[in-house]
């Protein structure tokens, strides 16, 4: 038997009559007794059923007695049930029947009515009159007043003990609620401290307390106490305030709402961490002003790659004339300035071209290493490179991007070092879990006055004509559309250029299964194997299809990765049809359109080389290159 049956049953067996309408006048339940005290048909009796019909029927079967006006009658029992207010009443019935009648709204709206059938209670109350002689008319008078009193008594007391309930439930879903909220909701009076708080503070900003209750604004917030303190002055006065700041503590970005209390003096706040929010809108901010930049520069370019192609020709047609010995000395340095002219509009081409940061896994200390060896050429002896620890773990960079300007930053360190030689240290290191930063510092003479304010401008350069000017201004776009921040600076000695990033930590890599790797040339081969262990595969190789086949029959596979053309005359794209069921990816350097790649694009996913470890991760994650 289910529940409704269960609690349908219940009710029937109660002796008083009980009925409940709800907000709409329509009947939700009641018991057989109600039925049966006042003879209702069954549509009267059903879920749905009317209030006002039901009252109709009453007056036409003589329930009130003689009733004047039926219509006015009626109309006035419905306002009163649209007005509904707790109750307790007795009257006599049309039969003779005395019923008492206790009433209370409920929260949800409606209300619930109990009749209680007291003739035989009245009974006695009566005899008890007519027959005693000790007590007195008054006495009993004032006996029935004080019953009748404490029956309408309970009965507000049923109804407020109700209300009591429901809005400690109430309470308790809106607590619940605030503390799910990823936001810092709380509540301070006039003299700044916490009424309520939904105990979020610390997760907001970190290395704040949680239970707050009680404290100070000041004594919660701590050094960011001095950036709100106007806010809520203003709030305190009845003026909303709407603002962001950056939290010194956590290095986190906060936007915080201080909305004035209309009731008593105090505030309500609600605070919200936007720090990647913020870093997401500096990054589109930036691209959105590079994409204009391009725009105009490229029909500058166009121009100007027009006219040197004119000065050049003049240039070259004037090398083949015999001209005295001076004006062959111009015509060479003119045609030297043309392609110094060339050389910078590749260089403007290639700050305004359309780039965008990719980030995919990096783990800092492969990337330091891979540093050091990319810079060792490039460094004389006389100059050292000194790297610090990495931090640990795996981070989203892009690693192409990053790279270029980390070079760009050594190479720099390393002309102001100059021929007598120096030292460069690099370093890479966490700011409060927000920030990722990249620290290249030397031992030079350091910036001048004159560099600090400028050397991100484009075209400044302190290298003479050596110098494009465009190196940091390089490394600074980088910066931007990732959405972080540059700093230069003087170290002591020499100068430092620090790159501040979002941190983002890279999900850990799963152990997956066993991959089949088939490629027939062995450099690669190697390459390969390393790209598909750190993407966490265990790796079986082999460098023909006939081989792959083999190693396939006896092995439990996850993942086929295949070059197109191998060994023999099988080609990889064979490999999906003689291996049902597995899971065939295939790789290829034939250019688009190729027939041989479009005939293998038609039975497995294919990836053009060459490709990063994370283009390989996109590609094995989806079904597609």
């Amino acid at each position: 038997m289910d529940k409704d049956a269960l609690t349908q049953a219940g009710l029937n067996l109660i002796q008083q009559a009980l009925s409940i309408y709800d907000r709409e006048l329509k009947l939700a339940v009641c018991n057989r007794p109600f039925a049966e005290m006042f003879d209702l048909p069954e549509r009267l009796t059903r879920p749905g059923a009317g209030f006002e019909e039901t009252v109709r029927h009453l007056i036409a079967a003589g329930e009130y007695g003689e009733v004047e006006d039926p219509e006015a009658f009626l109309q006035t029992r419905v306002e009163q049930a649209r007005a509904f207010a707790p109750h307790y009443m007795e009257r006599t019935r049309a039969n003779g029947r005395v019923i008492s009648v206790e009433g209370a709204p409920l929260p949800q709206g409606g209300w619930v009515t109990v009749y209680t059938d007291i003739t035989a209670v009245k009974a006695q109350e009566e005899l008890l009159r007519t027959r005693s002689e000790l007590l007195s008319e008054e006495v009993i008078r004032r006996a029935e007043a004080l019953a009748a009193s404490n029956r309408q008594l309970a009965a507000t007391n049923a109804a407020l003990e109700e209300a009591r309930r429901e809005l400690t439930e109430m309470e308790a879903r809106t607590r619940l609620t605030t503390e799910m909220m990823p936001a810092h909701i709380a509540r301070v009076d006039a003299e700044c401290r916490y009424t309520y708080s939904n105990r979020r503070l610390s997760q907001v900003m970190p290395g704040r307390p949680s239970e707050i209750a009680g404290l100070h604004v000041s004594e919660a917030l701590g050094s960011a106490y001095a950036k709100v303190r106007p806010h809520l002055t203003r709030a305190l006065e009845g003026q909303q305030s709407i603002f962001e700041f950056t939290d010194d503590g956590s290095s986190r970005r906060i936007r915080a709402v201080f909305t004035p209390d209309p009731a008593e003096r105090g505030v309500y706040i609600l605070s919200l961490d936007v720090t990647e929010e913020t870093q997401a809108r500096a990054a589109l901010q930036h691209a959105r002003r590079r994409e204009l930049a391009a725009q105009l520069t490229s029909g500058l370019a166009h121009d100007f790659s027009n006219l040197l192609t004119i000065i050049l020709g003049m240039q070259s047609k004037l090398a083949r004339m015999e001209l005295p010995p001076e004006a062959a000395q111009l015509a060479a340095g003119t045609l030297q300035a043309a392609r110094r002219g060339g050389d910078l509009l590749d260089r403007i081409a290639g700050i305004t071209s359309h780039r965008s940061w990719t980030p995919e896994a990096v783990v800092p200390e492969l990337f330091l290493r891979d540093l050091r060896t990319l810079t060792g050429a490039a460094l004389p002896e006389a100059v050292t490179l000194e790297i610090a620890p990495a931090p640990e773990g795996a981070f989203l960079l892009d690693p192409g991007l990053l790279q270029d300007a980390a070079l760009n930053l050594v190479l720099n360190a390393r002309d102001a070092c100059g021929a007598t030689g120096g030292r460069i240290c690099v370093e890479m290191r966490t700011v409060k879990d927000t920030w990722l930063e990249l620290t290249v510092r030397d031992s030079g003479p350091g910036f001048s006055t004159e560099a600090l304010k400028h050397a991100l401008d484009p075209f400044f350069t302190t290298k003479g004509g050596s110098g494009s000017g465009l190196g940091l201004a390089m490394v600074y776009d980088m910066v931007k559309l990732a959405g972080g921040t540059i700093k230069i600076s003087n170290a002591e000695p020499g100068a430092r250029v620090t790159l501040r990033l979002p941190l983002r930590r890279a999900p850990e890599m799963q152990a997956r299964g066993l991959a089949l790797l088939v490629e027939d040339d062995a450099e690669l081969r190697e390459q390969l194997r390393g790209m598909l262990t750190g993407l966490g595969h265990a790796v079986v190789e082999a460098s023909s299809v006939a081989e792959a086949r083999a190693l396939a029959e006896g092995l439990s596979l996850d993942l086929v990765l295949s070059d197109l053309l191998l060994e023999g005359e099988a080609r990889g794209s064979d490999l999906p049809g003689a291996l049902p069921g597995l899971d065939v990816r295939l790789m290829t350097s034939l250019p688009p359109g190729d027939p041989r790649r479009t005939a293998a694009e038609a039975v497995a996913p294919v990836i053009a080389k060459p490709f990063t470890e994370g283009q390989l991760a996109a590609f094995l994650g989806g079904d597609s290159a």
